[in-house]
């Protein structure tokens, strides 16, 4: 039977202390139910660097207050192995603010195996633009629901004191690769968090767009611009315009006419399922239509995001749809329509930087 680690008002120097006496007496197969009033997967890829054991854990729910996870004790690591940490039960905001926390905690030449649902590369652009060029990335196995990836800090890190959520160097990144990853990272980032971007000059159509996707809900702030290097700072903001602002996006993402016709097959609601399988079974869906037809999307947040994946990935027959904005229900049309006629669009479209 599990024994209980209560972690709930515990002062910051009790809060590891307790969790790593427990675990140091432990025997390979142990199991523990452990109860937090914040994430400790900083804490257990901490423990496996410093006592060279592997543990596993699962959280009884990844969005429940307080935590509740179940941790099992493994086998000594063997030599030059890293302690592991896998994410596809997290949410994707908790997923970063993890993944950050733990690489912000490593020494030089400590590591660990990153295990997710689908290629993490955005991580990397974000860990080298906020640390500098000090993480060696190595995949260990790809694709099927299951990524690998050895992940070392090689040297000391860059990071400054400034007040930011995540930074992205976008000299770094590839043209077609850097829309979906500032998108999808924006979206994570609560109200009062800052995005940095470095680009080589001020990025105006980026911030036209913008205006176009969240209204007024954000501040933009040139910090600083020389020749090839420009600095700007997002910071999301609650908008005074929000009927404004959803109806930008409603005109951002809205399908063309021919949606009014199109077949709806399938009504997939994917608020039960773990963040994990989310992804999998929408673009197995989406895989699965027709010319012509389309399946209503359930979720419990805006999924804004993964409409900018569908939107790099999916080519010109996507059509997205909201048809329901609500607290805790949001609603949306995925359909696949007939391409335009002279085929699909040049794979060079300009992005705007």
């Amino acid at each position: 039977m599990p024994t209980e680690i209560q972690l709930q008002d515990r002062p910051d120097e009790e809060y590891r202390d307790q969790l790593f006496d427990v675990l140091a007496d432990a025997e390979a197969g142990d199991t523990f139910d452990v109860v937090a009033d914040r994430d400790i997967d900083p804490q257990l890829v901490r423990y496996q660097l410093e006592h060279d054991r592997s543990l596993e854990w699962e959280y009884a729910h990844p969005d429940a207050e307080p935590r509740e996870l179940r941790v099992t004790v493994g086998e000594p690591l063997a030599d030059d192995s890293l302690g592991t940490i896998d994410v596809r039960d997290l949410k994707p905001q908790r997923r970063h603010e993890a993944l950050l926390g733990i690489f912000d905690d490593l020494a030089m030449g400590e590591g660990f195996v990153l295990v997710n649902d689908h290629d993490p590369k955005p991580l990397y652009h974000e860990l080298k633009s906020m640390h500098g060029d000090v993480i060696e990335w190595d995949y260990a196995s790809k694709g099927d629901g299951e990524w690998r990836v050895e992940i070392v800090k090689t040297g000391d890190s860059e990071a400054t004191d400034e007040d930011v959520v995540t930074r992205y160097d976008v000299r770094e990144i590839p043209k077609q690769e850097r829309h979906p990853t500032i998108h999808h990272r924006y979206g994570m980032i609560s109200e009062g968090g800052t995005m940095e971007l470095i680009a080589p000059h001020e990025p105006r159509p980026l911030q036209r767009e913008f205006r176009q996707q969240y209204g007024d809900a954000f501040t933009w702030e040139v910090v600083e611009s020389e020749p090839g290097r420009c600095r700007v700072q997002i910071t999301k903001t609650d908008s005074t315009s929000e009927s404004e602002a959803s109806a930008a996006d409603d005109d951002a993402t809205a399908a063309p006419s021919d949606d009014e016709s199109m077949e709806v097959t399938e009504e997939l609601d994917v608020r039960d399922l773990p963040p994990a399988q989310r992804h999998e079974e929408i673009f197995q869906a989406y895989a699965d239509l027709d010319t012509g037809t389309g399946f209503v999307l359930v979720n419990d947040h805006d999924p804004k995001p993964l409409y900018h994946q569908f939107d790099a990935e999916a080519g010109p027959e996507f059509r997205w749809t909201y048809r329901q904005k609500d607290p805790g229900e949001f609603r949306v049309l995925i359909g696949k329509a007939e391409p335009p006629a002279g085929g699909t669009p040049d794979e060079e479209t300009e992005v705007p930087f």
